[in-house]
């Protein structure tokens, strides 16, 4: 299996959770298979945890991924990094398949020179949002962060402390109110795919909107967006 080619032309392809079409998301392999391929960034998910690190994983637990009720933000960095995740088989025979932590992810990114597409999971405080800038800082790839989250309020946070950062508010319907604030703010969208259409996509372009969507499997849905106009498209699979 590899995976499926379409024409994107000018627009820029992001690996959801790392190349997880092919790898288990959100864990090194994930990284890596998307980092040696043509993909322009990588997406990725982090919580923080009990020890006030930060974990990269989409859910609010290890259920899913592991078949471990352990609730990522209620036990520490080490506690989650010793449990080995599911491989997309079902098997559990590779131990590199764990968590990683926002540091890994990052030096993983900048090894491979690719944008980082990092959503916020949790609602996190100014505090909590300073330290994971420092740690970004520290590894001297900040300016290649794109931060994401369906929390508004996480994104406020980050624009407080870095009034120029690229930002993405994730959302998965249009309305007259979302564009509005986006507009005002100076935030751009990542809006699911099947929720966009010609005139958001001209509305948003015409006020300096850049516009992300997710996510995108199938290769005719990734060509109509194309011809729309978007300027990043963010899937499991598509290169």
């Amino acid at each position: 299996m590899n995976t499926i080619q379409f024409d994107k032309g000018d627009v820029r392809v992001v690996a959801h959770r790392g190349l997880s079409g092919l790898e288990r998301e959100n864990t090194n392999a994930a990284f890596v298979a998307a980092g040696n391929r043509s993909y322009y960034g990588i997406e990725t998910d982090i919580h923080r945890t009990a020890d006030g690190r930060f974990v990269v994983n989409h859910d609010a637990t290890l259920s899913r991924v592991a078949g471990e009720n352990i609730p990522v933000e209620e036990v520490t960095l080490a506690t989650l990094q010793g449990v080995v995740l599911f491989d997309t088989d079902g098997s559990k025979d590779r131990a590199d398949l764990r968590p990683c932590s926002l540091e890994n992810y990052i030096s993983i990114c900048k090894k491979y020179e690719k944008h980082c597409i990092l959503e916020l999971k949790s609602d996190f405080t100014e505090e909590e949002t300073e330290q994971f800038i420092r740690i970004i800082e520290r590894l001297g790839y900040l300016e290649q962060v794109t931060f994401i989250s369906f929390h508004y309020d996480n994104l406020v946070k980050v624009r407080r402390l870095l009034p120029h950062q690229s930002v993405q508010f994730l959302f998965s319907e249009v309305t007259e109110q979302i564009i509005e604030r986006l507009i005002a703010d100076g935030v751009d969208a990542d809006v699911y795919f099947r929720a966009l259409n010609e005139q958001t996509v001209k509305t948003l372009h015409a006020a300096g909107r850049t516009i992300n969507c997710w996510t995108v499997d199938a290769k005719e849905d990734a060509e109509r967006l194309v011809a729309l106009g978007v300027d990043y498209i963010t899937t499991n699979i598509l290169e």
